[in-house]
């Protein structure tokens, strides 16, 4: 019978399921995820590759968290269909001291052991890294489907965009590992790291990848796309995003963030259960409840939450400078599409003008935000 981390939540194994399960019963494997820190927020789609990381873990296998202190200046162009913005150091190394503190929520950080690939990339001499570059063929990094996808598009593909799947193919040798863990998008990149290994080190690497979970929305989750559910929200901004989940998603949700499987009968009543769950993992089984209990209040009672952040604002003052000055909105153009859609409301009043001016104090409304003018 297969081991736990190879039963749920799995998109592949390669070269397959079995062989890997036989290893894993034979010794202890050591097996690694790289992240480059590209942003201060871990969000639920990062949790599902570390999720995964703890099983292992907890079956006593050896597990690295590699942090992209160097790849991360590259920029990877997984899924990109222009060059990524290679980050500064200082950017990268604010990310990843949030990044690890965050891990830690997770995974079992006594046992973890945190990498750096900057270590090792940095002092590579021109002459090592041809000689790496001689194990790979430009044919075989030209397969990747986004510079493909350029290609046909007559779009540029930088040369350091080649380097990117070759240095972080290179981390797997440097590490010495029997398997790597990480998302779909990063098959191609794992895979680069199983052929170095291979022909440079005689040694086979398993690639273990897991789906990517979408965004509330349906799209990629992504901070860009403001649709993260993110592992740092309090618990009743977490219980609220589950619960705009769309439909269709949540039992992908349960299945990838969760161990457990819905047991309640209606839509509605099987996303509570995930929002409850989930909150539950983050921040214990009293702060669920409480969020739950809150939630409840306002959207099912319609009552006004317990706590309501407080601004005060010199009136009569237009809706827009409201929308801007309670951080509802970050501009203008933003204030003036909830406004248009009809999500702002005043006093229980929608909005029905950008123009439109507050007299009194009171409360305003979008959608789970709240605001009070004292």
């Amino acid at each position: 019978m297969m081991e736990k981390p190879l039963e749920r939540g799995i998109a592949e194994v390669l070269p397959s399921r079995e062989a890997l399960d036989s290893l894993m019963k034979k010794r202890k494997i050591r097996i690694y995820l790289g992240v480059d820190p590209t942003s201060p927020d871990l969000h639920l789609g990062h949790a599902v590759a570390l999720r995964k990381l703890r099983q292992f873990q907890d079956l006593g296998h050896e597990v690295v968290l590699l942090f992209g202190t160097f790849t991360a200046q590259i920029g990877d162009p997984s899924g990109q269909d222009k060059m990524r913005q290679p980050l500064r150091p200082k950017e990268i190394a604010v990310n990843m001291a949030t990044y690890k503190k965050q891990a830690g929520l997770v995974l079992n950080n006594s046992k973890t052991v945190y990498k750096e690939n900057g270590v090792w990339l940095g002092k590579l001499k021109l002459d090592e890294i041809l000689k790496i570059a001689s194990h790979l063929t430009v044919s075989r990094l030209l397969e990747r489907d986004m510079f493909q996808e350029r290609l046909k598009l007559g779009r540029e593909i930088w040369l350091h965009e080649f380097l990117y799947p070759l240095l972080q193919g290179y981390d797997s040798v440097v590490l010495d590992v029997d398997a790597e863990l990480g998302g779909t998008d990063q098959t191609f990149n794992i895979l680069v790291g199983r052929r170095l290994l291979e022909s440079m080190k005689k040694k086979e690497k398993f690639v273990v990848t897991v789906p990517l979970l979408p965004g509330l929305d349906g799209r990629k989750m992504s901070k860009s796309y403001g649709n993260t559910v993110n592992l740092l929200d309090s618990p009743n901004e977490m219980y609220g995003k589950i619960m705009s989940l769309n439909d269709g998603l949540v039992p992908q949700y349960f299945e990838l963030c969760t161990d457990i499987s819905p047991t309640a009968a209606t839509p509605r009543d099987r996303k509570a259960e995930l929002a409850k769950e989930i909150v539950r993992m983050y921040h214990g089984e009293k702060n669920a409840a409480l969020a739950e209990e809150e939630f409840n209040k306002v959207f099912r009672l319609k009552e006004l939450p317990s706590e309501i952040d407080e601004f005060k604002i010199d009136l009569p003052q237009d809706i827009i400078f409201i929308l801007l000055e309670t951080k509802i909105a970050t501009s203008k153009s933003e204030a003036r599409r909830l406004i248009n859609q009809g999500g702002v409301r005043f006093e229980g009043k929608i909005i029905q003008s950008p123009t439109e001016q507050i007299l009194n104090r009171g409360v305003i409304r979008v959608g789970r935000r709240f605001a009070k003018i004292v």
